[in-house]
């Protein structure tokens, strides 16, 4: 086994509480409604959100896997920082026993905010992750993150 981080930084100049809300707090029922070719639905099996819940995804029909289960590790709602992990599904593509993402918003000079991410990817027996690989999945996480910016520039009273 072997673990693979990656790690990538966005700005945006929504302020970081408000895009934390938006894209984390509430991105289970939001990101849905307006990324529905991303995931169709977020359902809890177990937990309501908070750290040791684990959701079902399940993704659009634009993409190539079906779904996942992730399993929230923390969630800060002061300092901005939310982990988790996914632990199951095709998305895993039975070479991965894992992979772990944290997400930290912090204050950009400008008054938005520098959405900072790092992944780590947990590999079975020899496989080793492509950079091809990462760069798919970061591509349709900036595609979700652009299109809950676009949706609070769109809607700025909302959260």
């Amino acid at each position: 086994m072997g673990v693979f981080t990656y790690e990538s930084e966005v700005i945006t100049a929504i302020p970081p509480a408000k895009m934390f809300k938006a894209c984390i707090v509430d991105g289970d029922t939001l990101i849905p409604k307006i990324v529905p070719q991303a995931f169709k639905t977020v359902e809890y099996i177990e937990g309501n959100g908070e750290p040791g819940s684990i959701k079902k995804v399940t993704f659009g029909d634009g993409s190539q896997f079906n779904y996942m289960k992730e399993k929230v590790e923390a969630l800060d709602k002061d300092k901005l920082v939310y982990r988790y992990s996914v632990i199951e599904g095709d998305a895993l593509m039975n070479k991965l026993e894992k992979i772990t993402y944290e997400t930290k918003l912090e204050a950009s000079p400008g008054g938005g905010s520098i959405c900072k991410t790092s992944s780590k990817y947990y590999t079975i027996g020899d496989f080793e992750i492509t950079e091809e690989g990462i760069k798919a999945g970061k591509e349709k996480a900036l595609q979700i993150f652009k299109a809950v910016e676009a949706y609070l520039l769109a809607n700025p009273d909302q959260y």
